[in-house]
C-alpha cells in the first residue's frame, strides 16, 4: 500500500491497496490527512467513512510491511 497526497484544491486523494487486481473484489480505499488515515469499501464511495488515528495507522501499516 502505499500513501498518497491531497490534491492542489485540498480535496482529500483516494487510493488502493497495490494487491487490488482491480476485479470488483473485496477492497478498499484509503486517503490520508494530517490527523488520520480515512478507511471506505471501494464499491460504495458514498457510504460510510472509518477514521484511523494517525498514529495507530502508522503502527498498522509498519505490522503489514514487516
Amino acid at each position: 500500500m502505499s500513501m498518497a497526497e491531497s490534491d492542489h484544491d485540498g480535496r482529500l486523494v483516494w487510493f488502493t491497496s497495490s494487491y487490488s487486481n482491480g476485479a470488483g473484489g473485496e477492497c478498499v480505499e484509503c486517503a490520508t490527512t494530517d490527523n488520520c488515515a480515512l478507511v471506505r469499501d471501494s464499491k460504495i464511495a458514498e457510504g460510510p467513512v472509518l477514521a484511523i488515528g494517525s498514529e495507530a495507522w502508522r503502527s498498522f501499516v509498519q505490522a503489514m510491511a514487516g
